[in-house]
């Protein structure tokens, strides 16, 4: 018979089974000692855990558990003060981080932010009476006679890859100073002054500034001209009388150092107008505004991502406008039958390429009626050569050739 201190599967072989040889006492110390249990990894459930449905018959006794047993014994475990303790670290590294993060140290390199705009802008004083009629018969008499109408007047010169910018990153600066030259000289409610959001949106963040003040409160400063960004007509006295603007220029594109490229923009648009608030017989009434644009945007490689550009200059020159009129908020043509309002200046031709410039806050004279280009004239007829005269055989005199 077994007595309680016996190996549960009897005595092994190879040790004798006499009490002598066996204690019970011995067996306890070395199997079931107190330090052996404390050491187990498993705990057994209690009899109310046990009757819960699902519940297993042991636990895994590791740092949660042992936090948990804490908390159901009112006393937090050593687990439990390892967590809070852990859950503490990661708080702290976090609100850290977020600390140094507003407070970085870091600066920009100077330079690298967009600058300000340089405009400037010079109205064209007429010498001549402006002439009026219908958009159709104006065009077809002026120098936009062959004028492309809209945004196919603006096209696009061959791209070629750059030393540090692949073609297709050219193409897409002169995709985006094109969509610019839309949006800032063809888009209908930019013109009659109702929107400016269209231009805003294609600009760099840096710049932003700059252009709000001039649309809000814009001066003839060289800064904050509103016509220096965009087309705009005074919308208390001036309409548009067709909506097919007339359009001729060019692109060229051209790198600037390794992060830059700058897209060079030189266009002629011919709007036709009447004065604001006249009847329908005004639309025989109609005269023709025009205006050249020569501007320089760069684009770094951001830009280029954001699909915005850097306006870095604008020279513009319209006409015919009166030079008493400040036309950096908007332009004020003066309309059919409106007589010469200066005299002074060297004439200026808005279709004629390589105009000369003029400084802004000053007044230009349009060229009398910019009238179309004159043909060539033709080329002289070459001259006569003449084989050398003879001498005479009976007299012995050279005879004098007639004149051509």
């Amino acid at each position: 018979m077994a007595v309680p201190g016996d190996p549960p599967n009897g005595t092994p072989e190879g040790i004798g089974g006499d009490d002598d040889e066996l204690r019970p006492d011995e067996y306890r110390s070395v199997v079931f000692d107190e330090d052996f249990v404390r050491a187990a990894r498993l705990q057994e459930y209690s009899a109310r855990e046990r009757m819960g449905e699902h519940a297993r018959a042991v636990r895994s006794r590791s740092i949660w558990s042992s936090g948990a047993a804490g908390h159901a014994t009112g006393v937090p475990g050593r687990g439990a003060r390892r967590g809070m303790l852990l859950a503490l670290l990661i708080a702290t590294a976090f609100a850290m981080a977020v600390y140094l993060g507003m407070r970085n140290p870091y600066v920009p390199p100077a330079g690298g932010g967009a600058g300000l705009l340089i405009s400037t802008v010079v109205p064209l004083a007429p010498t001549t009476p402006v002439p009026g009629g219908r958009p159709g018969d104006l065009y077809a008499q002026s120098p936009a006679a062959d004028y492309r109408v809209g945004a196919a007047g603006i096209t696009f010169p061959a791209a070629r890859r750059t030393r540090h910018f692949t073609e297709s990153q050219v193409v897409a600066a002169l995709a985006i100073a094109k969509d610019y030259l839309v949006q800032s000289s063809l888009d209908p409610d930019v013109l009659s002054g109702t929107a400016s959001r269209p231009v805003r949106v294609l600009l760099d963040p840096g710049q932003l500034a700059q252009f709000d003040e001039s649309v809000t409160a814009p001066s003839g400063d060289g800064r904050h001209a509103a016509t220096g960004w965009l087309v705009r007509f005074d919308p208390r006295t001036t309409v548009m009388a067709d909506s097919r603007v007339r359009v001729s220029g060019t692109l060229a594109v051209e790198e600037r150092g390794t992060d830059v490229l700058e897209v060079t923009t030189d266009h002629t648009f011919v709007y036709a107008v009447r004065p604001a608030g006249a009847g329908p017989t005004a639309a025989d009434a109609a005269s023709l505004f025009t205006v050249r644009r020569e501007l320089r945007l760069r684009f770094d490689r951001d830009d280029l991502a954001a699909r915005r550009a850097e306006l870095v200059s604008a020279y513009v020159v319209a006409g015919p406008q009166d030079c008493a009129t400040d036309p950096a908020e908007g332009f004020r043509p003066l309309f059919a039958g409106a007589g010469p309002t200066t005299v002074g200046p060297p004439a200026n031709d808005p279709y004629a390429s390589g105009h000369p410039r003029l400084a802004a806050g000053l007044c230009g004279v349009l060229a009398s009626g910019a009238a179309r280009t004159a043909p060539p004239s033709p080329p002289a007829p070459p001259p006569v050569v003449r084989a050398p005269a003879q001498p005479d055989t009976d007299t012995g005199a050279t005879p004098v050739s007639p004149g051509p």
